[in-house]
């Protein structure tokens, strides 16, 4: 399939938008490996976004019971149906769609090589689904935010958001040479399978996202100088703070750990 890549841009005269994250995968071996990763069984729904062309659909197509391939740009998802109608392939349903503000019908398995300007939001959109597992494609210096370690320099609020939610693993870079265009960074793909019970409490994120605007700060500092992320103010947040006798406020913030994190905030909502 990505042999005939650039075949088919040419014949409808389609030029390739980087800012659109319209980077095609043109490596056999690249596809192939998420093929096998993403272990996709006969009667199982496969979610897609970002579908393009179809390199990675069709191929998915004729292992799962049905894909659902989303492509937002109107050009591209002509193209595909076309290609689907010539190939008469009719367990692909195509939907010409922004992925960020759908619902998503229901799926088994997602599989993609997502538009890399919305590998945040997308990943967390997803996560408020139920599904099986998930092999994803991003920059490799998103990927390894994704499971970094605390007091690692790729550790952040992402890192700590998503450690209770799932678990992922990198099962595979890419060079720009597997693609066209060429992107100027390398990729990665990722194995997501997650968590069936998300233990943390209604002030996590919110302290998660305060405490990472600074993360070279001890807790403490942190939060008040994010004390709007709380919703409250820097004097009344510090008085607050002050009468709570818990050594992690003192630690620096990419030296806390998830677990850590998950403390503090179970503490100070016992204060708010």
């Amino acid at each position: 399939m990505p042999n005939n890549t650039r075949e088919i841009l040419d014949k409808y005269n389609i030029r390739l938008d980087k800012n659109k994250s319209q980077n095609y995968l043109i490596d056999d071996n690249k596809l192939n490996n998420i093929l096998y990763h993403a272990d996709i069984q006969s009667d199982e729904v496969i979610l897609e976004i970002g579908a393009g062309i179809g390199t990675l659909t069709i191929p998915m197509a004729k292992k799962a019971s049905k894909v659902i391939a989303i492509e937002k740009d109107p050009i591209i998802s002509d193209i595909l149906k076309q290609r689907l109608i010539k190939e008469k392939i009719t367990n692909i349903e195509v939907i010409n769609e922004d992925a960020l503000k759908i619902d998503f019908p229901h799926f088994d398995k997602v599989v993609s090589n997502l538009p890399y300007q919305i590998s945040s939001p997308v990943t967390f959109k997803l996560l408020e689904y139920d599904f099986k597992k998930a092999v994803l494609m991003y920059q490799l210096e998103f990927a390894k935010r994704m499971n970094a370690k605390f007091n690692s320099k790729e550790y952040s609020r992402l890192s700590v958001a998503l450690y209770f939610r799932a678990d992922i693993k990198i099962i595979d870079t890419l060079p720009p040479q597997a693609f066209i265009p060429q992107p100027k960074v390398n990729s990665a793909v990722i194995e997501l399978i997650p968590k069936k019970e998300v233990k943390i409490n209604s002030l996590f994120d919110d302290v998660t996202r305060a405490l990472f605007q600074h993360r070279n700060k001890k807790a403490k500092k942190a939060l008040v100088q994010s004390a709007h992320e709380l919703n409250f103010d820097k004097k009344e947040l510090k008085k607050i703070l002050d009468t709570i006798d818990c050594p992690l406020f003192e630690e620096k913030v990419f030296k806390l750990s998830p677990e850590d994190i998950l403390e503090i905030s179970t503490v100070l909502g016992d204060k708010l």
